[in-house]
């Protein structure tokens, strides 16, 4: 997928995130690192300009959270204690959906940061192949895809999208 397509879809999710939460005064939008938050940076962009009102992306490291880290290293607290979620809307945003792993991880390291209203999950790209009940929110394509095919995000390029084998 090329940029200009990648752009249309984030603009659509930004319009379909805006209408859901009957505007964007009490969001929260954390981006899973390192493509998500890339992700997250271009989709708060959108919904800033539909809004007029600039919108700060928060970074956010699930290794910590993993059920499939190593053990034997130390689990390391969210990087930015400062924000508060309780009572917000939080928008988490990841480039790819696959086994549902780094979601469910990412709903660990959110909730140390405060109780929200609600956490609603926004991906660029959803390929199936689930492995825990997670179901996103906001969808840019559904794209099915063999379990040995990659979806790569490519952010240098304008966020494309590419498949491989």
């Amino acid at each position: 997928m090329s940029p200009e397509r990648v752009e249309r879809m984030l603009s659509r999710m930004a319009y379909e995130v805006v209408e859901r939460n009957r505007g964007a005064a009490d969001l929260e939008i954390f981006g899973i690192l390192k493509s998500g938050a890339v992700v997250a940076e271009a989709l708060a962009r959108h919904i800033g300009a539909i809004e007029a009102h600039p919108f700060t992306v928060h970074a956010l490291d699930v290794q910590a959270f993993r059920d499939d880290r190593d053990r034997s290293a130390p689990a390391r607290a969210p990087s930015n204690g400062a924000v508060d979620v309780t009572d917000r809307a939080v928008i988490l945003v990841d480039d790819v959906l696959f086994t549902g792993r780094t979601a469910r991880a990412a709903l660990d390291a959110i909730i140390r940061y405060g109780r929200p209203r609600s956490i609603q999950l926004a991906v660029l790209i959803d390929r199936g192949h689930r492995e825990y009940p997670i179901q996103p929110d906001y969808v840019g394509r559904a794209l099915p895809t063999k379990h040995k095919e990659r979806v790569v995000v490519d952010v240098n390029e304008g966020c494309a999208v590419y498949v491989e084998e």
